[in-house]
């Protein structure tokens, strides 16, 4: 029997919870139908938002309830155990926070996603500099707030992927490069496709196709929707679940792997329980196993050439004109193309980490005071010539092409990569547990893939840290080694296979 405590305790955390999607549904509103002179506005309705769901969350009555509860766990359930955990884990965050630094945060996150879409259409980083300054001062002093002020990098690896540090990701990382930088150079040293084979296909046959493929792969359109912003994106909860995508009529492959991309995580925003919303049974363990999720389906499962057989007779009943030229092999290198950029979000999937790492070495750069905020386009250009190969011809190319900053979410680049190493590793177990499952795809049936990552990722909810969910879904610690057997695998085959005969 739930006992009195926690069921007020679970009221109250449901209540900070739907203050929050409130807030997310302002934000998703903000970067998809905003009028462009309503900013001013939106940017006090969130500072109000934030202020009230900080206030629900920092309620003394909950530290009350907590208090209570902790005295008499051993009369508490294992769930109900893992729920006090992490209320008292977030609890005592927002308790440690002033409001008006809450506040003062949200406002600046506002002002800075307008000035951050402003500055990157006009090329003009001194014009954002001053927004990015802001970000990392408040990040600053939100760490000391919280405890970390001797390593404020940490604080917000932690609040991305709770448990880990910046000196276990940049160990994974090294890892990670040992193996990736040579295949890499011998993948573009390697025969490959000409860019720019896909061309003039209609938005609106893209949006029904993406459309198509998003709800096959188990995607509830009756509690979610797909829009266009100039990011793409998902928020919300599995109650309501927001995603965008962005097209263009030369790139079709673009919008649709964006697509897919948010929709993995929809389908994970999706997969947690409904009715433990805002405890930690039906939280996301953390962003790092939110990538993963989105990467597996884009990449594992959308790049493959099981799901091809499908959809590639979809893709041309919808585009014949465009696609009567092109052969199945050179669509599917098409869609598995290694071809450096300076974009990370066009990058393949051989080069992709490279701009995550890129990324997580200015970060710890700037939190560390060794890289001012000023210098950082000159920064940019000199890591992209050393990881990439290549610099990026403007501002709008390199630094500017990212949202994140704008919104003060440091620490959250390397969960993208972090999440590249755990999909693969997640990829590999299913296989070993589903035999037969690309057959499946083939046949366009993707519910047996679907329902084992609900089983044994969405519905463990925060169960378990990031790093523990590896190990209990999969047997073994995270590492890097799936990845890169997952790469040599799929594009050794395409490329090092090819040149070789």
């Amino acid at each position: 029997m739930i006992s009195p405590a926690y069921a007020d305790l679970g009221a109250k955390l449901r209540r900070a919870h739907l203050l929050s999607t409130v807030a997310d549904l302002l934000s998703w509103d903000e970067q998809v139908n905003l009028p462009p002179a309503s900013a001013e506005q939106r940017a006090r309705q969130m500072a109000l938002l934030a202020e009230l769901q900080h206030a629900a969350a920092s309620d003394a009555r909950i530290g009350e309830l907590l208090a209570t509860l902790e005295a008499t766990k051993t009369t508490l359930g294992a769930d109900e155990l893992i729920v006090v955990r992490q209320a008292r884990r977030d609890y005592d965050r927002m308790a440690r926070l002033p409001s008006e630094f809450v506040s003062e945060k949200a406002t600046l996150s506002s002002q800075a996603y307008h000035a951050w879409a402003q500055a990157r259409a006009q090329n003009d980083f001194p014009g954002y500099a001053p927004f990015i300054e802001k970000h990392l001062g408040l990040a600053k002093r939100e760490a000391a707030y919280l405890g970390f002020g001797d390593s404020p990098y940490d604080c917000f690896i932690d609040q991305m992927d709770p448990g880990l540090t910046a000196a276990t990701v940049g160990r994974l990382f090294d890892e990670l490069k040992q193996g990736l930088v040579p295949l890499e150079k011998k993948i573009l040293a390697a025969p490959r496709l000409s860019p720019g084979l896909l061309r003039a296909f209609p938005v609106e046959g893209q949006q029904a196709f993406l459309r198509e493929v998003t709800e096959r792969l188990g995607f509830d359109y009756q509690r979610g929707r797909i829009d266009v912003s100039l990011h793409p994106f998902c928020s919300g909860t599995g109650a309501d679940t927001r995603m965008t995508t962005r097209f263009k009529e030369d790139e079709p492959l673009d919008s649709l792997f964006s697509a897919i991309h948010e929709t993995g995580h929809g389908l994970y925003e999706q997969g947690l329980p409904l009715d433990e919303a805002g405890t930690a049974l039906g939280m996301h363990a953390g962003m790092g196993i939110h990538e993963s999720q989105s990467r597996l389906w884009e990449n594992q499962v959308a790049r493959g050439r099981a799901f091809w057989r499908y959809f590639e007779p979809r893709f041309r009943a919808r585009f014949p004109q465009q696609t009567a030229a092109i052969s199945s092999e050179v669509l599917y290198r098409a869609v598995n193309a290694v071809e450096p950029t300076p974009i990370r979000v066009d990058a393949d999937e051989v080069t992709y980490n490279l701009h995550i790492i890129l990324r997580f070495e200015l970060e710890k750069k700037l939190f560390a005071g060794d890289l001012a905020v000023r210098d950082l386009p000159a920064a940019w250009r000199e890591s992209s010539r050393e990881l990439l190969g290549l610099e990026p011809a403007t501002d709008r190319e390199g630094v500017l092409q990212d949202v994140h900053w704008s919104g003060g979410a440091f620490g959250y680049f390397p969960s993208y990569c972090l999440g590249n190493m755990i999909a693969a590793q997640f990829w590999y177990a299913a296989l070993a547990a589903l035999p037969g499952l690309e057959d499946d795809f083939a046949r366009g049936e993707f519910s047996r893939l679907l329902g084992w990552l609900r089983t044994r990722v969405h519905r463990q909810g925060r169960r378990y840290e990031p790093l523990a969910l590896v190990r209990e879904v999969t047997g073994e610690d995270l590492s890097p080694r799936y990845l890169l057997r997952y790469l040599q695998e799929r594009y050794g085959s395409l490329y090092l296979a090819s040149s070789a005969s």
